[in-house]
């Protein structure tokens, strides 16, 4: 077991050491990208699990979050991998992509798509 945390791990390092961990399983053979895709999305549906019939005073298991979500980034990972996406620039390029989507004179405090955000804004012009 390493030490890893997020201020000291790079993508890269995850990313080397699943494609060891699943090299020496011969777990290639399983992923396509629509393999991981779905798996993807059965993952994030179990983080879902600890948090159905919760209501905002109740305990939620963090363990059993930690590991599910755990779950997904390894997901994320193996299909930013497989299909040789760069996720920090992905990840970066959308957050910028959103900067524009919603405006923060626009955006702050709403929770409404960027559409909604688009026709209100050009309905005052």
């Amino acid at each position: 077991m390493s030490d890893w945390s997020d201020g000291g791990t790079t993508l890269e390092e995850m990313k080397g050491r699943l494609v060891a961990f699943n090299e020496a399983r011969d777990w290639g053979q399983f992923h396509a990208p629509k393999d991981l895709a779905m798996c993807l999305s059965a993952e994030a549906g179990e983080l879902l699990e600890p948090f159905l019939w919760k209501g905002p005073e109740d305990t939620v298991d963090l363990g059993r979050v930690r590991e599910e979500l755990a779950d997904v980034v390894i997901c994320a990972l193996n299909l930013a991998g497989r299909l040789e996406i760069d996720l920090a620039a992905a990840v970066q390029d959308k957050i910028a992509s959103n900067e524009a989507r919603y405006p923060v004179d626009l955006a702050r405090g709403r929770a409404v798509k960027y559409d909604v955000l688009a026709e209100e804004s050009a309905g005052e012009g």
